[in-house]
C-alpha cells in the first residue's frame, strides 16, 4: 500500500526514527496494567511498538488516508481503530468508562486543546504522555517565577506531576516542522479536590495571565471590578506568574469570598 503523505491542514508531521518512537512507546510503561489510546497514529510509527505491549490499545484517526493505511498495516487491531475526531469523542465509552493511558505523537496545533480534554476526563486518565512542541512541553513543566509558566502550567499541575522527558530534534520528521519536540509525562497527583471552586479557579487563573504583566490588583478587576476592597492587600501587589498553584487556590477562594460580600444586600 503507497505511503500516507503528510497533510498540512491537520498539522502531520510522520515520525520516521524508529529509536525515538521505541522510547515514546516505553513512556506508558508506567501503568502497565491499564490499556492504551493512541492519538494521531498516522502510518503506526508508534503504534508498531506500543501493539507489542501485552495491553489493550485502541487508536484514534481523524485522516482517512491514515486509517485505511492502518487497518491493512496492523490487522490484530480489528475493530480497535476508530475513525474520528478526539476532541469530539465521549472518552467515557472508550474502555467502558475504565482509566486508560493517553498517548501519541499529538498534532502541534491542537495540543492544547487535547490536554484541556484530558483534564476534562482526569478522572479516568491516570497518565498521559507524548510528543508535543517543545515550547508547549516548556510551558507545562515550568513552575512559579518562569516566563514560560501561564494558564496551562497552573491547570495542569493543580492535578498532574509533569515530566519532561526528552527533546527531540525537527530532523527526525517529514516533513520537518519548524521547531524542535519534546516528549513529556503527566501523572495524576493524589488531588481529589482543588479546595476551591473549580470554576472560578479557572477563570481566575486565566482573567489574570490574559495581562500577565500587570499586578492582581489590575488584572483581577474583569472579576472583582475596580473598586474591591480585597485588592488593597499585598498580595495583589504580585504578577499572575509568581504565584503557586496553592496560591491561586487560595486567592480564589478570597475571591469567591469576596464576590459573596459584594453581592449581598445591604
Amino acid at each position: 500500500m503507497k505511503l500516507v503523505k503528510p497533510k498540512k491542514f491537520l498539522g502531520q508531521h510522520f515520525l520516521k526514527d524508529l529509536k525515538v518512537a521505541e522510547n515514546i512507546a516505553d513512556t506508558v510503561d508506567t501503568f502497565p496494567e491499564l490499556p492504551v489510546l493512541e492519538v494521531g497514529p498516522g502510518m503506526g510509527v508508534l503504534t508498531q511498538f506500543l501493539v507489542k505491549k501485552d495491553r489493550q490499545i485502541k487508536v484514534v484517526e481523524v485522516d482517512y488516508e491514515s486509517v485505511a493505511y492502518l487497518r491493512e498495516t496492523f490487522p490484530q487491531l480489528e475493530d480497535h481503530i476508530i475513525e474520528d475526531d478526539f476532541l469530539k469523542m465521549k472518552l467515557q465509552r472508550l474502555f467502558d468508562g475504565k482509566p486508560f493511558v493517553l498517548t501519541g505523537n499529538y498534532p502541534y496545533n491542537i495540543s492544547s486543546q487535547i490536554f484541556f480534554k484530558m483534564l476534562d476526563n482526569k478522572d479516568i486518565i491516570p497518565c498521559c504522555t507524548g510528543m508535543i512542541q517543545k515550547e508547549v512541553a516548556e510551558r507545562i513543566a515550568a513552575g512559579p517565577g518562569s516566563k514560560t509558566y501561564g494558564i496551562l502550567s497552573i491547570l495542569i499541575q493543580a492535578w498532574y506531576k509533569v515530566e519532561y522527558l526528552f527533546t527531540v530534534s525537527e530532523q527526525v520528521f517529514n516533513p520537518p516542522p519548524k521547531v524542535k519536540s519534546a516528549v513529556i509525562r503527566m501523572t495524576r497527583n493524589e488531588t481529589q479536590q482543588l479546595g476551591c471552586d473549580e470554576k472560578l479557579f479557572k477563570q481566575v487563573v486565566k482573567t489574570t495571565f490574559n495581562q500577565r504583566r500587570k499586578t492582581l490588583r489590575n488584572s483581577i478587576k474583569p472579576i472583582l471590578g475596580k473598586d474591591c476592597p480585597l485588592t488593597a492587600d499585598v498580595l495583589f501587589n504580585k504578577r499572575p506568574e509568581q504565584l503557586s498553584v496553592q496560591e491561586f487556590i487560595d486567592l480564589t477562594n478570597r475571591v469567591e469570598a469576596a464576590l459573596k460580600a459584594m453581592n449581598q444586600p445591604a
